[in-house]
């Protein structure tokens, strides 16, 4: 097998510079090169057993162009397939990694968009069907009521008591903001209708 610049290799990768060139072009380049200064060295020697059958893990199959970081030659050799891209939040994950490094800001703050993109098409593909999405009983607000809620607050020490006050406007507004929208067109359409 050809070599292969990755870190899905069994064997170690070779520096493209020396361990002077970088020492004298990045400070503190190499601080960790003594052995004594590094617990992981002993699983770094060439010929201890590891136990793998392989140089290089079996490549699963794509069964559709998977999202790549710039900074890798090809997809890793095993992937996610629960769900593949689909629609607006699709193109934004497939511009995320095609378009910014995984060390940029802007790649995690792309995908972050996606999801909630992902989450509202699938509410909204959820009302073409019969059973379509119900934010009332989704959310669990109703277990506020019938399993202690309130009294699971008061006088606790809980970590969510500081965001609390922004939950229901977090969860319940688009879905507000979202009813207000239909009644507007609703009232629209019927102003703007024929007689």
């Amino acid at each position: 097998m050809a070599e292969i610049p990755t870190p899905y290799t069994s064997g170690t990768p070779a520096l493209k510079e020396t361990a002077e060139e970088l020492r004298a072009r990045i400070p503190g380049w190499g601080v960790d090169l003594d052995p004594a200064d590094r617990p992981s060295y002993p699983r770094e020697q060439p010929g201890i057993e590891t136990g793998a059958r392989w140089d290089f893990p079996e490549r699963q199959p794509e069964k559709w162009p998977r999202e790549r970081s710039v900074e890798h030659a090809f997809v890793t050799p095993v992937f996610g397939t629960s769900t593949p891209p689909k629609g607006i939040s699709g193109a934004l994950r497939k511009y995320a990694y095609r378009k910014y490094s995984e060390g940029r800001a802007a790649h995690w703050l792309v995908l972050i968009a996606a999801d909630r993109v992902d989450a509202w098409e699938s509410h909204l593909r959820s009302f073409a069907t019969l059973r379509p999405d119900n934010p009332v009983t989704e959310t669990g607000v109703l277990s506020e009521f019938s399993h202690h809620g309130a009294s699971s607050r008061v006088g606790k020490r809980r970590a969510d008591l500081n965001h609390q006050w922004i939950d229901p406007i977090l969860v319940g507004a688009p879905w507000v903001l979202a009813g207000l929208g239909a009644v507007a067109a609703f009232r629209t359409l019927r102003k703007h209708r024929p007689a």
